[in-house]
């Protein structure tokens, strides 16, 4: 069952949307002001990472301006090189 997540391109409004199946029938109008002119959002993630067992190196996160307001992120994952 995912849950999606979309805003409203009329107030600007995020909210979530659970869909139990794929045929499922939803109204997708904006909770907030009732517009139908919606985009889905790519949602935020929450992931704690470490080194492991053994391990020296932490991974490393570098972030960077993608436009006005928004900030994008990479993530370098130690492990063994080719």
């Amino acid at each position: 069952m995912p849950i999606f997540e979309f805003r409203c391109l009329e107030c600007g409004n995020l909210f979530e949307k659970l869909f139990r199946n794929a045929g499922e029938k939803m109204e997708m109008i904006c909770p907030k002001c009732g517009a139908e002119s919606l985009e889905r959002v790519i949602s935020r993630t929450n992931h704690v990472m470490g080194a492991g067992k053994g391990g020296k190196k932490k991974p490393t996160i570098t972030t960077k301006s993608c436009g006005p307001g928004n900030t994008c992120a990479t993530i370098e994952i130690p492990g063994p090189t080719r």
